[in-house]
């Protein structure tokens, strides 16, 4: 996500020309057409068979995404790198695949929580886990944790993805009264639904076998401060560390299903092995479990047709190929996931041609939402292939809590309508040109402040490499964007750049290195999708900069009020005020070998990415 190096025009055109003519190749050979091809994946397969025990199954990682950190507690520039995220250490509450809850309990190391009518003394019974050494999981693992996330963000707030200044774990207090029961003592009360959402990401770390500074160190009393940052720092250095993440002892110390065997520094590839000591839902009947990296999603199709992938997802360009791949013994299952929406995220600190002081004006938002054709692209073979739903709001699909406007865009596809925002607010239209500011000034038809006269409206666009629709969705936003005389320069980069590299709230120094940004999807919990640590002022994942009084009281309600539905108020607000553009939410397409089977849900929860490996298992 950062800026491209300066490129001949001819040769970037030459490059976009490629990518359209890829995906279109891409869609063109074999297999069923796009017209009625959502009916040949809807349907979650059953689970049959009878279980064998051993197997190796092979899934694949999202092409460009690889792991390159261990340490559970990933800074804002690593968020999404983790390595084996939930398999190796569980967060106290399992995130839920469900649209409309927020934990699967089953999955969870403690009971739901319980709440005095203050809500703010919260009791935690922890459920019966050990550690892969045989030690208990207890409340004192889960005090240690949180201590050590504390220590992180008084070094940097940008330490954790999910963190807003000023709420959890600020304020917060563990206190184990057992082995088993912990109780959290809260400064500012919150909605029990919001507490939970972060509760989810609370990794449980091992209190007694990583409370150290050093390498065979004395062990520390977590509770001091000075003693809680000591640890995280240690730790963290460890996991920069990449070679050693499979033979570091601290590493194999795993409350989750599995225990890492090997690691590939190189490519991000890596093993699993079941953690005999688990005692969570699932028997761990597969022998290994490996996790290979990719570069692009024609390498993943390539491996499935070879039939050497078990599980993995199939990019929609290639949405034509789901017949071939049934024929080659795949199940294909797809929807869109839960609390999933795919932004174009807006800078609005990039200075760089004043384009902070255009994308402030909501009317410039409105003309640009205007030029994204939502049903063209699902339809479109090169865009989604008819894999996609129509979006408008943060909530995604399926939420308990959805927007006033219901599935009615606030701003439709209205090339004519975004034409006559701009002409009523001071702008010279040229389509197919250079439009461009001729009545400066903050009157009413107007450009507004900070805009002079002759301005362009001209910005880049930093475009993930992969999967295929985001640059093809990209293109034909540009597209769009042209007829109206607007200027948008794709600049194509890795997933893995994007997330180190652009955010305003994580990496300042390159605000004016970019100014839009698509990376795909992101995700919120899962029945509970408040926009906290996105879109209110100071959250560590507001990567744009974004600020509206109106939206931070929003949030607030939501994240502290006692009533849930008031999280309905801040998802109708947002898409009225755009803090991003907003594309179709792509169906994620998961694959796997009809060999493979376990519970449906299992394999529903890879639409969110959510591995559960421990209850697969190969029939016979």
């Amino acid at each position: 996500m950062t800026h491209v190096s300066g490129k001949p025009r001819g040769r970037r055109l030459a490059a976009l020309a490629a990518v359209v003519a890829v995906l279109a190749t891409a869609c063109t050979g074999g297999g069923s057409s796009t017209k009625d091809v959502q009916g040949s994946y809807k349907t979650l397969p059953k689970e049959s068979g009878k279980p064998k025990d051993g197997g190796t199954a092979t899934v694949a990682l999202t092409p460009g995404l690889s792991p390159n950190y261990i340490y559970p507690y990933p800074p804002a520039s690593a968020n999404g790198t983790v390595i084996a995220r939930g398999q190796l250490w569980r967060s106290l509450y399992r995130p839920s695949g469900e649209g409309n809850q927020i934990a699967d309990t089953k999955l969870s190391l403690a009971e739901t929580p319980t709440y005095s009518p203050d809500r703010k003394t919260v009791t935690i019974k922890m459920k019966d886990f050990t550690w892969s050494n045989g030690r208990q999981v207890t409340a004192h693992d889960v005090a240690f944790s949180l201590a050590l996330l504390q220590a992180s963000l008084k070094e940097s707030p940008a330490n954790w993805s999910f963190y807003t200044p000023g709420q959890f774990p600020d304020g917060v207090t563990a206190k184990p009264t057992s082995a088993d029961t912990l109780t959290l003592r809260l400064e500012t009360a919150y909605n029990p639904s919001y507490l939970l959402s972060m509760l989810t990401l609370l990794y449980v770390m091992p209190s007694e076998e990583w409370n150290i500074a050093s390498t065979g160190g004395p062990k520390l009393d977590y509770t001091k401060p000075t003693n809680a940052k000591a640890i995280y720092t240690y730790l963290t250095k460890q996991s920069e560390a990449q070679s050693t993440f499979a033979s570091n002892p601290l590493w194999q110390v795993v409350n989750g299903p599995y225990r890492l065997k090997s690691f590939d520094s190189t490519t991000g590839s890596f093993s699993l092995v079941p953690n005999k000591s688990y005692k969570g839902p699932g028997d761990s009947r597969l022998g290994q479990v490996d996790f290979k990296s990719f570069t692009s999603a024609a390498a993943v199709l390539n491996q499935f047709k070879a039939g050497n992938l078990t599980v993995g997802t199939l990019d929609s360009s290639f949405i034509t190929q789901i017949d071939a791949l049934k024929k080659k013994g795949y199940h294909v299952y797809g929807a869109p996931a839960p609390a999933r929406f795919d932004p174009l995220v807006l800078n609005f600190e990039n200075k760089t041609g004043n384009f902070d002081k255009i994308i402030a004006r909501p009317y410039v938002r409105q003309a640009l939402q205007h030029l994204i054709d939502q049903q063209g692209y699902i339809k479109s073979r090169g865009v989604y292939n008819g894999a996609a739903s129509p979006n408008y709001s943060t909530a995604g699909s399926g939420s308990p809590y959805p927007p006033e406007f219901g599935d009615k865009a606030p701003y439709p596809y209205d090339p004519a309508a975004a034409e006559k925002l701009l002409t009523d607010n001071g702008w010279k239209v040229v389509p197919d040109g250079s439009t461009s500011c001729e009545r400066p000034g903050t009157a009413a038809g107007e450009c507004g402040a900070g805009i002079p006269q002759g301005q362009k409206i001209e910005f880049p666009l930093a475009s993930a490499n992969t999967p295929a629709y985001v640059g093809a969705r990209d293109i034909a936003f540009a597209s769009a964007a042209k007829k109206l005389g607007i200027k948008v320069t794709i600049q194509t980069k890795s997933l893995n750049y994007l997330y180190t590299n652009y955010g305003n709230s994580f990496a300042p120094h390159n605000k004016s290195k970019w100014a839009t940004q698509d990376y795909g999807p992101l995700y919120l919990a899962a029945g509970y999708p408040s926009s906290n640590t996105v879109f209110n002022t100071g959250g560590s994942f507001n990567l744009g900069g974004y600020r509206n009084a109106e939206v931070d009281k929003l949030i607030n309600a939501s994240t502290f009020g006692a009533d849930s539905k008031v999280l309905s108020a801040e998802v109708t607000r947002l898409p009225k005020d755009l803090p991003v553009l907003f594309f179709p939410t792509p169906h994620t397409l998961v694959v796997w070998k009809n060999t493979l089977t376990g519970p449906p849900s299992s394999f529903n929860s890879l639409l969110s990415f959510l591995y559960t490996p421990e209850q697969w298992y190969f029939r016979d």
